[in-house]
């Protein structure tokens, strides 16, 4: 049977004489996976619409000799990068608005734009390439229209209505929006602090807190009744949960504390354990309004019944 090899000066031996040596544990804290939101859609596409027009624009100025042409395809491949930048903006919102139960449709439909500043920009660039003959307008054209419609069917368009607002007020989903936008910030100022502390397991414990705060909101979008209840919650405790991070944040870059380190753990449990308690709550509350409305709707269909029979 082999023998695992052991003496005074191997890893976990000692010397004569020495008592044995505590075994020490040097694996990485736990840390919960990451539950937070999901990768943006058409990573790779993005990536390639602003690769190409950088493709266009440099040769543009280097061997481009008529000032024309050069002018014209330098217009087109900037024309392509603004498109790729509304493009990305554009799946961005719509990504949040999927993400999401009760959303307005986005202010500006970035991705239609997209589409139409690809075809533009594609069209600008035959043009140099060919020149400003009729022929020539009429092809570029015809290729613009192509290259807008490929781009439309890549990325889809934009949400044109919106969504989970059949029936709420108006006045109280804006205050709900607003209140939602304020918190999201603070989130992102949270994020932003915490990676100043350069540890990935503290940033993916910053995640998970986001996630469940997350939570909280989505409750809070589909019914906006709970905005009081939760008015805190998405105000004086994410400002002091992005406050106490950004002094974390300070000290734990000067000092590689453990015991900071810990503190600002157990500070992050102890509110993601009421964040998750109060929309625990709030989801109580919803069903004990919901039962007590049911009784009262049996309620009253019983006296009409009643009524009914006593005049039959």
């Amino acid at each position: 049977m082999s023998k695992r090899f052991g003496g005074a000066y191997s890893p976990t031996g000692q010397r004569s004489g020495e008592t044995p040596r505590e075994t020490v544990s040097h694996q990485p804290m736990e840390v919960a996976p990451f539950k937070g939101r999901k990768p943006m859609r058409h990573g790779a596409k993005l990536n390639i619409l602003f690769l190409l027009p950088l493709l266009v624009i440099f040769p543009a100025v280097l061997f481009n000799s008529g000032v024309t042409q050069m002018a014209t395809d330098l217009a087109g491949g900037a024309m392509l990068l603004l498109s790729a930048w509304l493009t990305r903006d554009g799946v961005r919102a719509e990504d949040a608005f999927n993400e999401r139960k009760v959303a307005r449709k986005p202010a500006i439909p970035r991705k239609i734009f997209g589409s139409i500043g690809t075809g533009i920009g594609v069209a600008l660039l035959i043009l140099g390439g060919s020149g400003f003959g009729v022929s020539d307008l009429v092809g570029a054209n015809i290729v613009g229209f192509l290259a807008a419609g490929l781009h439309m069917f890549a990325f889809g368009l934009d949400p044109l209505k919106n969504k989970g607002l059949e029936g709420v007020d108006t006045f109280t989903s804006d205050r709900v929006a607003r209140k939602i936008e304020e918190a999201e910030a603070l989130l992102t100022e949270q994020k932003d602090a915490i990676l100043r502390a350069r540890d990935r397991q503290l940033e993916a414990r910053v995640d998970q807190f986001q996630a469940t705060v997350r939570t909280l909101f989505r409750q809070v979008e589909e019914d906006p009744r709970d905005l009081n209840a939760a008015r805190r919650y998405l105000g004086v405790y994410l400002q002091g949960a992005r406050d106490a991070t950004v002094q974390f944040a300070n000290l734990y870059a000067n000092k590689r504390d453990d015991q900071i380190r810990s503190d600002y753990i157990a500070f992050l449990d102890d509110l993601e354990q009421n964040f998750a308690a109060r929309k625990e709550t709030l989801l109580i509350d919803d069903r004990t309004n919901f039962d007590v409305e049911i009784e009262v709707l049996q309620d009253r269909l019983n006296r009409e019944t009643q009524y009914l029979e006593r005049q039959g």
